[in-house]
Order: C-alpha cells, then sequence, then structure tokens
C-alpha cells in the first residue's frame, strides 16, 4: 500500500507489513496486528452504530492500556476526534474540559467513577454526554478488549483527509485554564512517519508505554510504532521499579520518559535495587526540563543505551528538535559530547525553526544571543479550539511562537534557555530559570529541582528554588554548590525542600503553584 494519509491508515501499514507480527506485548495475553484490526473495526462498528461520525468528539479517560490503542485507531475509523484526557484532573477541571470538546461520549475506565460523576453532577450549560465504561467489573460495557472477538466485521472505514482533525488535546496553560490543541490527521500522521526516520524505529522494536498515553510524550509512538509493525508494551501506574521491570520482561527497545521517571529509574539501578543486566534497550528519549550532562552519562553508563533529549509541544504533535550526535561531533572529546547530547538540538524533520526577537527578526547565529523560538511546518496545529484571540496571538506572520527563549547556533542547533514567562528579573539582570536549574542538579544528592521567581522590595524579584533531594544536604551547601558554577545574583537566596515537585498533567512542573501569591 501507498503512504499512510491518515491515523487510520497507519495501523492499516502494520498490518500489511505482518499480520501475525505481535502488536500487542504483555506476555500470556499477546496480540497481533490482524487481531488489533480487527479490534479497531469491531470498535469502530459499534460507534458507528450508536450515532458517532465524522467530527463528533470522543473523551477518553483510561490508563496505558491495550484498550486506549484501540480507542485510538477505533475512534478515527469513523473519523471522530479523540479528546485524551489527563487523568490526575479535578472534577471541576475535568467538567471545564468536558464543557469546552462537547465530546458525544465519554469512555472512561470504572476506576474513574467517582470523580468523572462528580464532574458531571457540577452546574454547566453544556449538555452532559453519554458515558460507557471500560473494566471488568458490573459497570462495564463491552467496548473494549472485547471488541477484538472474532473476525473484523465488513465495515467502510472513514477516509479521513489531512486537514480534518484526529486528536484534541487539552494543555495546563500558564493560568492552569485548560485549552485545546486540536491536532489534525495531517499534523499526527506526518510526525509519526518522521519520526520513524528520526529514530530508526523498525518492526523489531518495543515500545514502552511508561510516560502517560493521555499526553503525546508517549501518544506520538502509538502511531509511529505502528506504522512500522512494532509491538506496544504497557504500565499503567509508573513506579520506577515496575517500570524497569516492563523493560525486562518486555525486552523493551526504545522508550520516552519524562526526566523525573529517568531519574528515579537510574536511582534504582544504582543503589542494585533492580539489576538491569540483559535488557533489550537501545535508546531513551527524555525532554520536557534540562538535563545535565552527568545525568546524560549516567544513562549511558548505568542503562548502557543511546540517549536522546528531546523538545517540543503539544501545538508541535510534539516535537520540535531532537539532539542526536552528528558524525562531527563523534570526534570532539566526551566532555564536549555530553555537553551537546544535553542541548535543545536540532530541528525535527518535519519544521522549520528560527529563533527571533520581538520584532520577528531572526537572531544572530551566534549560541549567546536570546531570543523566542518560532516553528512552522506539516506537524504545527493550525490553531486552538475555539480560541481564535489565543490563536492570533500564538500565529503571527505565518509562524508559531513557542513562548521559549533559546540561542540558536550556525548549524541550527537551539538551546533552550527559559519559558518568557519564568524569566527572573532581579536587580535589573535577567535570570533564566533553566541555567539556575542546571547548576542545582549538577549535585549529585538533587533529584529534581524548580527555579522561580519571588517578590522582592529590594531587588524587584529574587531567586528562588525548591528541590526533591536522594540524600540529605544543607540548603546553604546547595547554595555554595551553586556559588562555584553560576553569578552571584542567580544563586537562589532561599531553596525549599520538597518530597515532590507540584505537576502537569504532562509531568512538566508546575512553577505557578510554587510562586509565592504577593
Amino acid at each position: 500500500m501507498g503512504t499512510p494519509e491518515d491515523v487510520f491508515g497507519l495501523l492499516e501499514a502494520g498490518l500489511a507489513l505482518d499480520p501475525g507480527a505481535v502488536a500487542i506485548s504483555a506476555g500470556a495475553s499477546s496480540a497481533d496486528y490482524a487481531s488489533l484490526h480487527a479490534a479497531a473495526i469491531h470498535l469502530a462498528a459499534a460507534l458507528r452504530a450508536g450515532g458517532i461520525g465524522p467530527g463528533d468528539r470522543v473523551a477518553l479517560l483510561e490508563r496505558n492500556t491495550p484498550a486506549f490503542l484501540i480507542w485510538t485507531f477505533g475512534a478515527a475509523a469513523v473519523g471522530a476526534i479523540l479528546v485524551p484526557v489527563n487523568l490526575r484532573l479535578a472534577a471541576a477541571e475535568l467538567r471545564a474540559v468536558l464543557d469546552d470538546a462537547a465530546p458525544r461520549l465519554v469512555v472512561a475506565h470504572e476506576e474513574f467513577e467517582s470523580v468523572l460523576g462528580e464532574a458531571l453532577a457540577l452546574k454547566s450549560e453544556v449538555d452532559a454526554p453519554e458515558v460507557r465504561w471500560l473494566g471488568d467489573g458490573e459497570n462495564a460495557e463491552p467496548l473494549g478488549l472485547a471488541t477484538g472477538a472474532g473476525a473484523a466485521p465488513a465495515f467502510e472505514r472513514h477516509h479521513a483527509g489531512p486537514g480534518e482533525v484526529a486528536h484534541l488535546y487539552y494543555t495546563s496553560g500558564t493560568t492552569g485554564r485548560p485549552k485545546g490543541v486540536p491536532l489534525t490527521h495531517g499534523n499526527v500522521v506526518s510526525h509519526a512517519l518522521a519520526a520513524t526516520s528520526e529514530l530508526d524505529l523498525a518492526a523489531d522494536d518495543v515500545w514502552g508505554h511508561i510516560a502517560p498515553m493521555f499526553h503525546l510524550a508517549d501518544a506520538w509512538a502509538t502511531l509511529a510504532i505502528t506504522a512500522v509493525g512494532g509491538a506496544h508494551a504497557f504500565l499503567p501506574h509508573f513506579e520506577a521499579r515496575e517500570a524497569l521491570g516492563l523493560i525486562l520482561e518486555q525486552r523493551v527497545t526504545v522508550t520516552n520518559l519524562v526526566p523525573v521517571m529517568l531519574q528515579r529509574m537510574l536511582h534504582e539501578v544504582r543503589s542494585g535495587a533492580v539489576p538491569v543486566d540483559g535488557h533489550g534497550l537501545r535508546l531513551v528519549l527524555s525532554g520536557g526540563a534540562p538535563i545535565a550532562p552527568a545525568t546524560v552519562m549516567d544513562v549511558l553508563e548505568t542503562l548502557r543505551c543511546e540517549y536522546v533529549q528531546t523538545y517540543g509541544l503539544t501545538e508541535t504533535s510534539p516535537y520540535l528538535t531532537l539532539a542526536i550526535l552528528e558524525p562531527r561531533h563523534r570526534k570532539l572529546p566526551e566532555a564536549r559530547q555530553l555537553a551537546i547530547r544535553a542541548r535543545t538540538g536540532r530541528p525535527f524533520e518535519t519544521v522549520e525553526l528560527e529563533v527571533v526577537d520581538d520584532a520577528g527578526v531572526p537572531v544572530p547565529r551566534d549560541d549567546r544571543t536570546v531570543g523566542e523560538i518560532v516553528a512552522r511546518g506539516s506537524s504545527v496545529t493550525p490553531g486552538y479550539w475555539n480560541r481564535p484571540e489565543e490563536t492570533a496571538a500564538a500565529f503571527r506572520r505565518g509562524w508559531f511562537h513557542t513562548g521559549d527563549l533559546a540561542t540558536i547556533d550556525r548549524h541550527g542547533w537551539v538551546d533552550i534557555v527559559d519559558r518568557k514567562k519564568d524569566v527572573i528579573v532581579s536587580g535589573g539582570e535577567n535570570v533564566y530559570s533553566i541555567e539556575v536549574e542546571s547548576a542545582l542538579l549538577a549535585h549529585p544528592a538533587v533529584l529534581e529541582c524548580a527555579a522561580f521567581g519571588a517578590p522582592s522590595e529590594e531587588w524587584g524579584e529574587e531567586v528562588r528554588a525548591a528541590v526533591v533531594l536522594t540524600a540529605e544536604v544543607s540548603t546553604e551547601e546547595l547554595r555554595e554548590h551553586c556559588r562555584g558554577l553560576i553569578a552571584r545574583y542567580k544563586v537562589p537566596r532561599a531553596i525549599e525542600v520538597l518530597d515532590a515537585l507540584p505537576r502537569t498533567g504532562s509531568g512538566k512542573i508546575a512553577k505557578r503553584l510554587l510562586r509565592p501569591r504577593s
């Protein structure tokens, strides 16, 4: 068959390669591509019989399971828009998402019956959608794995055009107010096909769904791995030891981890709690936060696999850059190679990228001048869901403005220094939170951290930080450590030790919850 043109076409591509190849790797309950395809068609037929058609939204509350995979392709087969829902939302937040997306159907695992019931009971001007349940309990409807029973029925699937919306994701936003990001079939298919090329994905790969599938940190691989006929392995709840166990037991070859997951898994291996000898892991990707070169070295030495730093946004399907070493880099000293691996990276195959000043003029490619990253390309969303003003603000002169500040070198490699909203202005000096965080992360006792600005009568703003530690260390020792790496005015004036940092649904640190209210 030709090049896939829509989401269901990616499943058809995987099926055409080898119907008998393993699609779902789950020990005794493994399933091949013929079974996955049949399950998706059964589901699509049931959806169509229930009145779901092109453009209708179907919201999904489910953990990392094979059911998530089936619903991804089943919804696509009828042209419905899948709305993956953040499982960590409170009832009011969940209702806000449902009111904005206005789904015809909500499909939820019975585990979420309480929060969904509370959400739908809240006062709203939007009619409550139909709800169907996944799971094994008495509330479960026969629309999940059971749809895979028997051969696929005769069914004329919907062939989506590239401009039709495939998925609708909700970001946490800068104020906590969710904002819908529609991604078209053209967006996600072009990204999936580019990822197979960029990362050498193949039929013998097994992807570990360890990061949440409701977020694009993992969801893009649902499509890309299927397109090449690879296998999917699932971890419903993240625990570092269980994640390492999945990698060993299911022979996972590649996965994407948010930094805190990676750090916790490395800690388990270093402590000797989980031996990883004999694993098949060849590649770990990570992004969403800065990473220290020492941590990159830890991945290379402890997990003995390749590491690629990534950068992207929901609006870009997600990848904008990858830090994959080029032949010229491999001639450099090891320390320099590690620093390059920890950079933000060079443009992903589907995008054109620039760093511009406030007037939209590209900054010098000197790796020193700071500007905002802007991008355009086939994997960039056409705009925000029902938000024309916010779309106009983010898309200017044909470019999507990311809100991320970075430098760019003569080869087109970028290095993020901060989010625009996170820059700390202290005593008239710009302090980029990422350089403060990089200094803190260089201390062996720091597992994760966040630097942010707090009001100061003397300085306007002062630098503060919150840290999670793996060993006991005083905050003054951490400040002294930073003084050896960054200018004194950048050193946090106060450091708070926490058991965990507040996070968004994608695993990114929610700095707005750390900043003082006044």
